[in-house]
């Protein structure tokens, strides 16, 4: 008797599989092994342009940094061309007066410079203190009640570039 329960348990586990063609299951695990191998390629080589990217853009920035400051520079040459004129006019000049245009022409066009990259100098004296745009060096009594809590005096001017304050104006406030 008991082999018949043996053959009853035999018949049972064969019957509960399925069966699948061996070229089948091949073919299905062929498959699926190209798609892995494909997606890998693939993953590989967006992995490698990122990479490649990455570096670009790092180069790029390096690059960029180390010129930035390039027109700038350009436009102050002639500036720097006018003083060292001026310095050479200085050694042998009789007339403070002609020199001291010369000096007033050149600072003019220095400032000119500037304001046209969007360099601007703040107004100060008189102007109710802001913490945003200055920084208090002192506080002093102040000479009229109309100038309790406003600027007296700049020590130091504040500048703007493109609205964006880069330079506090250190002022004395009135108090």
């Amino acid at each position: 008797m008991p082999e018949s329960g043996d053959q009853n348990t035999e018949t049972n586990n064969t019957q509960e599989l399925p069966e699948v063609p061996v070229n089948d299951a091949e073919k299905k695990i062929a498959e699926l092994e190209e798609q892995v191998a494909q997606l890998n390629d693939k993953y590989l080589r967006i992995y490698s342009e990122f990479d490649n990217f990455r570096r670009r853009t790092a180069k790029e920035r390096v690059e960029i940094l180390n010129t930035a400051g390039e027109e700038i520079i350009k436009n102050l040459l002639p500036v720097v061309d006018n003083f060292e004129r001026a310095l050479k006019t200085n050694e042998s000049a009789t007339d403070v007066k002609a020199v001291n245009e010369g000096v007033n022409l050149i600072a003019q066009m220095f400032r000119n410079i500037l304001q046209q990259k969007g360099l601007q100098a703040m107004t100060s004296i008189g102007e109710p203190f802001n913490t945003d745009v200055h920084e208090a060096i002192t506080e002093i009594p102040a000479p009229t009640p109309e100038l309790k809590g406003k600027v007296v005096d700049e020590v130091e001017k504040g500048y703007t570039l493109n609205g964006k304050v880069i330079r506090f104006a250190k002022v004395v406030v009135g108090a």
